[in-house]
This record gives structure tokens, sequence and C-alpha cells, in this order.
């Protein structure tokens, strides 16, 4: 496939093994980023269904339509891998990989950790989503991924939702990102789940205390946590750290 056929590019995917999963994990960052001029995309790997309180998946993927509305992200694709039974095999990795492969995102932000108590889907999700890393930029594959290019994507950081603990254990390479200014949005689009957060009153005092006690660690009055897959080299240390010529930091971290 020629590359003028291919979608316009993403600078950005988060990867969520649910509908809801990136809202909450990092929602606030993805908002930010589209107001910076960014082009965001969100991929669930299932729909998210069944769950208790919903009627179905038609309901679902329309709350996550409005809430994909509400963070401005400019893209958002359903996987259509099965929720509950969701596995790290090779044809998960290659349905994820091809969607890199064919929106050549810069980034990719994914699950860093399992969720004990919760859904072993999120456990998955992180595995299928490091081998799509990896099998995004792998030549001579073409009967796997036909008619489109090899991506290398350049950067890959891990989230963990919300409530869980602010870092990531064993991964010492973790940045905060400062979701002051868009914190009501992040709660405004975990709301637009009415069918798993409406009899949850409490999820809005939850997310907005994390974000608090993440924000506070870097002084700031909200932020959203993350950890490098990798370590990484910056240019130039103060642009990066927010206090170059211009005082604004030009990364996301």
């Amino acid at each position: 496939m020629n590359s003028k056929d291919l979608p316009e590019p993403l600078d950005l995917i988060a990867v969520g093994a649910h509908p809801d999963d990136v809202e909450i994990a990092c929602g606030g960052t993805l908002a930010k980023l589209v107001s910076k001029g960014y082009r965001v995309g969100i991929i669930d790997l299932t729909d998210g269904e069944p769950t208790p309180n919903s009627p179905g998946p038609d309901v679902r993927l329309r709350e996550a339509d409005e809430a994909a509305k509400t963070l401005g992200v400019h893209k958002r694709i359903q996987l259509d891998l099965p929720n509950r039974r969701l596995f790290d095999c090779f044809e998960t990795r290659v349905a994820l990989a091809a969607e890199f492969r064919r929106y050549r995102p810069k980034l990719v932000i994914g699950f860093g950790e399992k969720t004990p108590m919760a859904s072993p889907d999120h456990w998955q999700a992180m595995q299928i989503t490091d081998a799509a890393v990896f099998y995004s930029r792998l030549s001579k594959w073409d009967d796997h991924f036909p008619n489109l290019p090899v991506h290398l994507i350049r950067r890959q950081l891990y989230y963990r939702l919300a409530v869980d603990p602010d870092t990531i254990t064993g991964n010492p390479y973790h940045q905060i990102v400062d979701i002051s200014d868009t914190i009501e949005q992040k709660i405004e689009s975990i709301l637009c789940y009415k069918t798993q957060f409406e009899h949850k009153p409490n999820i809005v005092t939850r997310v907005r205390a994390a974000a608090t006690v993440t924000g506070a660690a870097a002084g700031v009055t909200a932020g959203e946590s993350f950890a490098a897959a990798k370590p990484f080299a910056v240019d130039d240390l103060m642009i990066t750290l927010a206090i170059g010529k211009a005082g604004i930091n030009q990364g996301i971290c």
C-alpha cells in the first residue's frame, strides 16, 4: 500500500483492554495533548461486554464515542477481541500491530502492570501491546501485514489506572504529566460511561483524589503518572524540564 493511501497518521495511540480503561488511566494527558495540537487515538481491544449494568455492546460503544469526543481524540478504534477471554496470542498481536502500521504513531501508551482483583484482560493487554509495538517494525513479514508498510514506534510508555498505586513496581523510569487544566475533561469523559459508573457515585471522588496525590508529588494540582518502557535521552534538558527560553515543556514529561 502506498503511504498516500493510508489514513492521516496519529502522533499518539493509547491502548486499553476495554472502553473506559484509557479514560481512567490517562484521559487528562490525552486531552492536554489534543489541546497542544497533537493527533491522538484510542484503541480498545474489546467492546467490554457483557457487564452487569449495560444492556449491550451498542450502548457501550455510544458511551465510548461520547467519551472520545469529550477528550477531543481524533480516532477511536475497537478491535472486537473477546472481553473476559482476551489472551496474548499471535493473532491478537498481529491485529493490534496492523493498526499501528496503519496509523503510524510516534508514541504508544498502554497498561504497565497487573491489576489484582480486577480484570485479567488488563495484563493480557499489556503483553499484546508490547508485542505489537515490536511487530510493527518487523520487515519481511508481508504475509501477515498485506499492504501495510513497516512502522517504527519511537517511544512506549506504561500507564496505571487512576485508582492503582502511583508507581509501577520494578520500573524506575517514571514521569508525571500535569493535568491541572484537563482533570475536569478526564472526569467528564469517565462519566460518559453511565452503564459502568452511574451506580458508583464515588468514582469522581476517587479519580480526583488520585490525580491530586499524583500531582502533589510534582508540585501541581493534578497529575497522571507514566513509566517508560525503556529509558530515553533528551536533547535539551532545559526545555524538557520546562525551564528553557520559552519556559514551556515541549515533551509530555
